[in-house]
């Protein structure tokens, strides 16, 4: 080695040093290619030098560069497979052209070319970075004038990419350790959330706190709003409900003001017992959250199972005490004062009884419904002799079944009847047996959605008291006897005639067709009727006639 060659051998060596010192650095990777790109150029000493690697998209885009170029170059791409750089990456070794512009050894790109003499680029060396076998990338030296690489330029540029390639290889490995390392944070951060909300919501419960209130302490953790919906669901949710029962998992479905809703099942073994809806804007709440919604189903399950443990222990007492005070009565035991007085009730005070009916529930439901209502007025509820019944304290009977026919039409969404009668001298199986057969009158008169007290009905109180059998046989011995009896006799049917007649107003087309009669027939025995009665009702006073006839068929569909 000559003497002049000495110091250049040494900034060589220096140089390469510095690069290696830099890849122990373990740096963001641009710089360290910045670095080494740096280093070349200095050495080389080249008009330009810029290091390439291969993107996702199979193109080649220079990731570090130095010395003079433009901006319009350097944010060109290639394809990988052609060019000088396509050369390099097809054969891992390098390669270089005097002139690039007029290179026949090349595969050209129009665009790049155009590039290139833009550029006024010239020499063009390329050496190859090797990643575990693999070409991922080049480093360039240019010029703007045309020449020869010499062997010396060249083994040098390739020791620079050996090192861009090691420190490419590192950075990759530690780009892929720190984004583990993130992803493990944070999944652990995940872990700590979740955690901490399972034991907020563990010691909600363990407070005493309701369902509703362990949904209200997880919309405060996960943010948005939490609804815990009963078995009966709006029709939108139905489909996600219904996946989330079939899955076990939660279920999403889109509010019609643009929310995210995620919908979980609570379910205890095969029983079904509400969801939990969690309402959110678009973007919040990520997996972990939703394996917190599931979860929350479990402590929501085991909560509500022991709440209606609860209730229906209550809901037992409560009807077998009614059911005794209706059996016993009129009259207190003192078995059954010593019971009602362990559970807050003044049964002196129970005073009225209410009846409640309605076709969209089975007796068994309604009662349940009632025991909510006679909880919070110290009443009993429960189903006796198939209807659901309550007795309450009642200071304002008209106003108590107003308000209680209210809420049972509320919360059934349908039709009731509530009829109310108040028990004198304790006699609570009367006042029951009048509230019943009263309901059966509302109905015959086609009530269907109504709350009222007997008394409102007292026009009618001769057909559901039974106490008072013998005043209504009387009224109607002596408004319909004679047509009763004449029917017996002959088999007719004037009653129904005259009955059928009064329902339409006294038309005798209606009516005729009604009973499937020609006119005349029907006349003819609208006159027999009146034959039979001794006067003519239909020009007389026939008040009594039309109230008895009503009467009758009152009794009639009691009787059934």
């Amino acid at each position: 080695m000559t003497s002049a060659a000495e110091p250049r051998r040494q900034r060589e060596l220096a140089s390469l040093y510095a690069t290696v010192k830099s890849l122990t650095a373990l740096g963001e990777l641009d710089e360290v290619l910045q670095s080494i790109v740096h280093h070349a150029h200095d050495l080389i000493g080249t008009d330009f030098t810029y290091l390439s690697l291969v993107g996702a998209d199979g193109r080649l885009s220079a990731r570090a560069s130095e010395g003079t170029i433009s901006a319009e170059f350097l944010a060109a791409t290639i394809p990988a497979t052609v060019g000088l750089g396509g050369k390099v990456l097809a054969s891992k070794s390098p390669h270089w052209v005097r002139d690039y512009a007029t290179s026949t050894l090349i595969q050209h790109d129009p665009d790049f070319d155009r590039l290139v003499v833009a550029e006024e680029l010239g020499a063009l060396l390329g050496v190859p970075l090797v990643v575990r076998g693999e070409a991922v990338g080049a480093l360039f030296a240019a010029d703007r004038s045309e020449r020869s690489f010499q062997a010396e330029e060249i083994a040098l540029l390739n020791a620079f990419a050996d090192h861009a390639a090691v420190a490419l290889d590192n950075a990759r490995l530690y780009e892929a350790s720190r984004a583990a390392l993130r992803e493990l944070r944070v999944a652990y951060r995940r872990i700590e959330r979740a955690q901490a909300i399972h034991e907020a919501l563990t010691g909600v419960v363990l407070a005493g706190g309701t369902p509703a209130d362990v949904a209200r302490h997880l919309a405060g953790r996960l943010g948005g709003s939490v609804t815990l919906v009963d078995r009966v669901v709006e029709t939108g949710l139905a489909g996600a409900v219904e996946e989330a029962r079939r899955s076990g998992r939660c279920a999403v479905s889109a509010g019609a003001d643009g929310t995210t809703r995620s919908v979980a099942a609570v379910q205890a073994g095969d029983s079904y017992l509400g969801a939990l809806v969690w309402s959110r804007p678009p973007g919040v709440g990520d997996d972990a959250d939703l394996r917190t919604l599931e979860r929350a189903t479990h402590i929501l399950g085991l909560l509500i199972l022991k709440e209606r443990a609860v209730a229906e222990a209550g809901e037992r007492l409560s009807g077998e005490l009614l059911t005794e005070l209706m059996v016993g009565s009129p009259g207190i035991g003192p078995a059954q004062r010593a019971r009602a007085r362990a559970r807050d009730i003044d049964v002196d005070r129970l005073d009225l009884v209410l009846v409640a009916d309605s076709p969209a529930a089975p007796p068994a439901d309604l009662a349940r419904h009632l025991h909510d209502i006679a909880r919070e007025r110290a009443g009993l509820a429960g189903e006796h002799l198939g209807r659901a019944t309550m007795i309450l304290p009642g200071a304002d009977d008209e106003a108590t079944v107003t308000e209680v026919h209210k809420r049972l039409r509320r919360t059934l969404g349908a039709a009731v009847i509530v009829v109310g009668e108040r028990a004198g001298g304790h006699d609570w199986a009367r006042a029951f047996s009048l509230a019943g057969r009263c309901g059966a009158v509302l109905r015959a008169l086609g009530h269907t959605d109504v709350g009222a007290t007997t008394g409102e009905y007292a026009l009618y109180a001769t057909v559901f008291d039974p106490e008072r059998t013998g005043e209504l046989e009387r009224f109607l011995t002596g408004t319909l006897g004679p047509l009763l009896e004449y029917d017996r006799r002959r088999g007719t049917d004037l009653v129904g005639t005259l009955t059928a007649y009064y329902a339409h107003r006294a038309n005798v087309a209606a009516t005729a067709r009604a009973v499937h009669l020609h006119v005349n027939t029907l006349l003819k025995r609208l006159d027999r009727a009146g034959t039979v009665l001794g006067f003519d009702w239909r020009h007389d006073n026939d008040l009594e006639l039309r109230l008895g006839l009503r009467l009758h068929q009152l009794r009639a569909t009691l009787a059934t």
